[in-house]
């Protein structure tokens, strides 16, 4: 399964809408509204690259609302049981 974290600037008026326009979308595993930079961060699960590129720029990006979006490709992930396991190794 492939990962991607995708960053969303939305429209300011349509941001609660677009959130779940986008929550909708096959592929989309989670959207979150967040402060700083962006406004929306939506995580993409696929099986492939292409589906990747499917979902955000045939899906995501017509998206009522959507102004830009800027799809970060995850190589791992890390829970913090891992890291707790990582560091407790040979005790």
């Amino acid at each position: 399964m492939i990962t991607a974290i995708v960053m969303i600037n939305a429209d300011n008026g349509l941001i609660p809408e677009t959130a779940q326009a986008v929550a909708d979308t096959d592929g989309v595993a989670e959207v979150y509204s967040c402060a700083g930079d962006v406004d929306l961060i939506a995580i993409v699960r696929v099986r492939d690259h292409e589906q990747i590129a499917e979902v955000v720029t045939n899906r995501i990006d017509k998206v009522k609302g959507v102004a830009r979006t800027t799809t970060h490709i995850a190589f791992k992930s890390y829970s913090s049981a891992e890291v707790e396991a990582g560091f407790s190794l040979g005790e």
